[in-house]
C-alpha cells in the first residue's frame, strides 16, 4: 500500500469519524498502533517521523485577568492593566493552549527568549486534561 493509499484511508476514517459525531455517536477510542500499524520504528517503538512536521503553536502567558467590556474599550496607549501574578513568577509556556513548561524571560543577541525552568512531565499534562 502506497502512502497517498495511507492518506486516504485516513482522511476517510476521519471524516467518518466527524459525522459520527455531528450525529451525536460517542466517538471511538484508538490506539496509535491501529492508526499506522507499520510505524514501527527500531525495537519496536512507534516512528516519530510521522508526527515531526505536524506544526503547533506555542505561547508564553505572562498572566491574566478578566474585566469588562466597558472598561476594555476605555483601554488606551499607556493604560496599565493588573494580571493575576506577582512580578518575578515563572512565565507559562503553553503549546496549542495546554501547560507544557514554566520559564523565565532572557535576553539573547537582543531578542527576547524563555528559559524553562521547569517542564511538566507527560502524566501530569495527561491528569490536567481529564
Amino acid at each position: 500500500m502506497s502512502d497517498d493509499d495511507d492518506i486516504a484511508d485516513a482522511w476517510a476514517a476521519a471524516l467518518e469519524q466527524q459525522e459520527r459525531e455531528e450525529r451525536g455517536e460517542a466517538p471511538q477510542a484508538v490506539s496509535l498502533n491501529e492508526l499506522h500499524d507499520d510505524s514501527r520504528g527500531v525495537e519496536g517503538r512507534p516512528d516519530l517521523e510521522v508526527i515531526l512536521d505536524i506544526p503547533v503553536t506555542i505561547s508564553m502567558e505572562v498572566g491574566r485577568t478578566a474585566i469588562t467590556i466597558r472598561n476594555l474599550l476605555q483601554l488606551n496607549q499607556g493604560s496599565v492593566i493588573e494580571l493575576d501574578r506577582l512580578a518575578g513568577e515563572p512565565l507559562d509556556v503553553l503549546v496549542n493552549g495546554t501547560l507544557i513548561a514554566h520559564g523565565e524571560v532572557v535576553v539573547v543577541n537582543e531578542k527576547f527568549g524563555i528559559r524553562m525552568t521547569d517542564v511538566i512531565s507527560p502524566a501530569e499534562r495527561i491528569k490536567k486534561l481529564r
